[in-house]
């Protein structure tokens, strides 16, 4: 079972992919803080520091400004893939996959985990295009 998302984002590609690979950009968007650049073999720790909480990833593999690869939670892996259609425009993708079809809480995971993606792409656009930190408005 996996789950995609898909947006448009009005930047180039390696603009994109900066805002996840450097440590320095990734709390304006997603979680407060990442401890290292992306890099292929790298185990990344990545705080939520409104939630006390933080999560380890591997990265699998990076083909920069074009994919990401990476491993987290119960054997779960993210593709982030980057179609740059033009010099000022990228169709930014997320698959997760690793559900677990007989889980009787599938509905409510692949909801949730919709939910999570389109809201840290909704404010992946608004950082890059607008400049503004929309990271941490979710309320639960």
């Amino acid at each position: 079972m996996n789950n995609l998302t898909k947006f448009q984002i009005s930047k180039p590609a390696h603009e994109v992919f900066e805002a996840f690979a450097d440590p320095a950009k990734i709390g304006n968007f997603w979680f407060s803080s990442s401890s290292k650049r992306w890099e292929k073999g790298k185990t990344i720790t990545l705080r939520y520091d409104e939630y006390n909480a933080q999560a380890d990833i591997t990265v699998i593999e990076i083909d920069e400004h074009k994919k990401i690869v990476f491993e987290w939670g119960e054997g779960h892996i993210v593709t982030i893939t980057l179609e740059e259609l033009d010099n000022s425009s990228t169709i930014i993708e997320v698959n997760e996959e690793g559900f677990k079809e007989n889980d009787d809480e599938l509905v409510s995971q692949m909801i949730d985990n919709k939910e999570g993606w389109v809201y840290m792409l909704t404010c992946l656009k608004g950082y890059l295009e607008y400049g503004i930190n929309l990271r941490a408005a979710l309320v639960k």
